[in-house]
């Protein structure tokens, strides 16, 4: 049986919940004090086809990335640190600190990192203009071509740490550009190779099918 994490999302595109489930749990409306939002493109899911250890961990991993408002640590709605609950195993508590230990300290994509409004403005600035790596160039026809055809074939769904934000997109290469970030780092963020590249957390890709020809 296959697994799968998933997040719903408030309308400025951050997450509210982090789930993990199988079938239709996604859209269950059974929680107390919870309901998934009625607009459907704000239920996504992050991860799938996964074991059931694979869930527990990726649940475990994005809470203790978004954080917990009840802690004061985050934005998430969520009442526990995850590894517990649809599946109807409890994990023990030496299984769930052996993961929260990975995810504490400098293991955590968030830690030593306080930026201000003022430094997100910076960054933003200095890759803009004159500054784009793409400033000025003429691409030739393939290069325009093979940047097509990316763009056709897969959806993307990347996190922001920083700004606690998701971002979709079917151009990956165009994604990466425009953030001087390294398209190969991005995408060993989605097997686990990476926990994150500066700051960016690939999530999933989905191959979109019904490509015309």
């Amino acid at each position: 049986m296959k697994y799968y994490t998933y997040a719903y999302l408030r309308e400025d595109g951050t997450p509210y919940y982090i789930g993990k489930g199988i079938r239709s749990r996604i859209y269950s409306t059974n929680r107390k004090g919870l309901k998934p939002p009625k607009d459907k493109s704000r239920i996504i899911f992050l991860k799938r086809n996964l074991t059931e250890e694979e869930a527990f961990k990726h649940e475990i991993y994005m809470i203790a990335v978004f954080g917990r408002k009840d802690l004061g640590t985050g934005i998430l709605r969520n009442k526990t640190n995850g590894g517990e609950g649809t599946s109807g195993i409890l994990r023990n508590d030496e299984y769930k600190k052996k993961l929260s230990e990975r995810t504490k300290g400098k293991n955590n994509p968030n830690y030593g990192k306080t930026l201000s409004e003022e430094t997100k403005r910076k960054q933003s600035n200095a890759i803009k203009g004159k500054n784009h790596p793409n400033y000025n160039k003429n691409l030739s026809e393939e290069t325009k071509r093979k940047i097509s055809e990316n763009k056709l074939k897969y959806n993307y769904k990347i996190y922001s740490i920083e700004e606690s934000k998701i971002y979709e997109t079917n151009n990956l290469n165009s994604f990466c550009k425009n953030r001087m970030l390294g398209e190969s780092n991005i995408r060993n963020t989605l097997n686990g190779n990476r926990k994150h590249h500066k700051g960016f957390v690939l999530l999933e890709r989905v191959e979109i099918k019904n490509q015309q020809s």
